[in-house]
């Protein structure tokens, strides 16, 4: 008879592992069940054979070329919050994980989504973790998000961590909702002013080149330019927008690199009004995570090494890296984080250490995202605010400078007749 080794959670929440003989893994699982007990993983042991008769080699090999065909299929982020908020409703309410995994590829919307679910649980059901399934999807699941599944399968609260994570996924879609919708205006206010500008470049201008053609005479400098700068859209108008297109490919491409992204993270944090507006984004999602890790009961270490993670900008994740190391040899996490002074403010530094010395960190820092969440709101509403009649600022300078530059030659047309 076969023998399987498992992991699965106890009533109170803490982990067990162990084995058991059955007949197949629905036995298994029903013996796990008829110990009160929650499956995590379930693999056979290595000396045994799977049912199909493969071994268990041949099968991580199969499962490898599931991982790699659906990798490449695109789950949008309703999708993916959709399935994280149901597997943990699923897992509160008692199901055990391998059938909660089996109900979500059942119903999942697409079968492209489908696909992917059942990977995860064949994955799972063969012995591997539901975090180190996830992270071999990495377009589907970030980094911060398998982190998170991993605590929470370690400290036996799944539910509660995947309930976060969605809640996590509805703000962040929210806010994205809300930078896209109010830079909408501005991007087609952009789009206009491409089209007249290349209009005038391409039809008006010629007209009246040739009529100052006819009379002679030298051009002010402004019009010159202005002419000059028709002369190579019309000529080479093509290759200019070839040449953007194909620089804009390899400057893409560059900051995609680690050294790049590192140079353009840099740049961002250091622009006038976008960098104060990403760290203080990046503080919040922070704390909110560090907070709510805390109060799931994950130790501090591990939810630092969790929380940065979520950062997303890799010089404040070195940061914090460095104060996490210090936390490691016993500083106290206010203190430890005063070096990250382009994250988190001195007032924010004082809270976090009153917060830590009174023992209601977890709270204080979820107060913290909140409080920070609620300003950033603010912010970015009046930038967009601003953005609005600076776009319209700029767009009636560049039309009126052509204008001007072109007028001009016509109110010294008398002397070129004379």
């Amino acid at each position: 008879m076969p023998t399987f080794q498992y992991k699965a959670l106890q009533a109170d929440g803490s982990m067990a592992e162990g084995v058991l003989d059955a007949s197949g893994r629905p036995e298994a699982f029903r013996q796990m069940e008829g110990l009160g007990l929650r499956p995590v993983s379930l693999s056979e042991r290595a000396d045994a054979t799977s049912k199909n008769g493969s071994s268990p080699a041949t099968r991580w090999g199969e499962l490898g070329k599931i991982s790699v065909r659906f990798n490449r299929e695109k789950v949008s982020a309703r999708d993916l919050e959709n399935f994280t908020r149901l597997l943990s409703s699923l897992l509160a309410a008692g199901v055990p994980l391998s059938r909660a995994l089996v109900i979500l590829y059942r119903e999942a919307s697409k079968p492209a989504v489908g696909a992917k679910w059942k990977a995860i649980h064949d994955l799972v059901i063969d012995g591997m973790s539901l975090a180190d399934a996830m992270a071999k999807f990495p377009d589907t699941f970030p980094r911060v998000y398998t982190a998170m599944v991993q605590a929470g399968e370690t400290g036996g609260f799944l539910d509660v961590v995947l309930s976060q994570i969605a809640d996590f996924q509805s703000r962040e879609k929210e806010l994205r909702s809300k930078v896209t919708s109010a830079m909408l205006y501005p991007c087609i206010l952009f789009v206009l002013a491409l089209g007249v500008l290349t209009f005038l470049l391409v039809f008006f201008i010629p007209r009246f080149q040739k009529l100052f053609t006819g009379f002679g005479g030298s051009l002010p400098l402004i019009t010159q330019i202005i002419i000059g700068i028709s002369n190579v859209v019309r000529s080479y108008g093509f290759f200019v927008a070839a040449g953007l297109v194909l620089g804009g490919f390899l400057l893409r491409n560059w900051f995609a690199s680690e050294k790049g992204k590192r140079v353009w993270e840099g740049l961002v944090l250091r622009a006038p009004l976008v960098g104060p507006l990403v760290a203080q984004f990046a503080m919040a999602r922070f704390c909110r995570m560090l907070g709510t890790l805390l109060g799931a009961g994950v130790p501090l270490v591990q939810g630092l090494n969790v929380a940065r993670k979520s950062i997303g900008n890799q010089i404040l994740v070195d940061a914090v890296s460095h104060s996490i190391g210090r936390v490691q040899e016993g500083a106290r996490l206010g203190q430890s984080l005063a070096d990250c002074k382009g994250l988190f403010p001195g007032s924010i530094l004082e809270m976090v250490s009153v917060a830590e010395e009174s023992g209601r960190l977890d709270g204080e820092l979820v107060r913290i995202a909140n409080v920070t969440e609620g300003d950033l709101d603010r912010q970015l509403k009046t930038a967009v605010a601003f953005a609005e009649p600076l776009m319209l600022f700029l767009i009636a300078g560049f039309i009126g400078t052509i204008f001007i530059g072109m007028l001009l030659p016509i109110f010294t047309l008398q002397q070129y007749i004379k």
